[in-house]
């Protein structure tokens, strides 16, 4: 079993950069891929991005591929979702989440973290 902690969220101005960190505790984290989810209010969690145990496969969101970066120190126990030129529409509660392998399927996860709310102001 594994536990993740989210860090990193805040509020931001439009056009600006956060850096979200998914800290995870109990069995190592490079046994897993990670995801980053976010859920706006009134709204479904949606994927947003992936990354495989190695690293060397990721996905995104079409909604935010070339603003944001996935990318894990498995010597750290730790994943990061790096986010640029933010929207408010990516104002949202972020999610990070373990799964045996990268999938944008949410049901896939098996191990979720409590979530960092990111507000963008516009």
């Amino acid at each position: 079993q594994v536990q993740l902690v989210e860090s990193g969220g805040g509020l931001v101005q439009a056009g600006g950069s956060l850096r979200l960190s998914c800290a995870a505790s109990g069995r190592t984290v490079s046994s897993y891929a990670v995801g980053w989810f976010r859920q706006a209010p009134g709204k479904e969690r949606v994927f947003v991005s992936t990354i495989s145990q190695s690293g060397y496969y990721t996905d995104y969101a079409d909604s935010v591929n070339g603003r944001f970066t996935i990318s894990r120190d498995n010597a750290k126990n730790t994943v990061y979702l790096q986010m640029n030129s933010l929207q408010s529409e990516d104002t949202a509660v972020y999610y990070c989440a373990a799964a045996p392998w990268a999938t944008r399927e949410r049901m896939k996860y098996e191990y979720w973290g409590q979530g960092t709310q990111v507000t963008v102001s516009a």
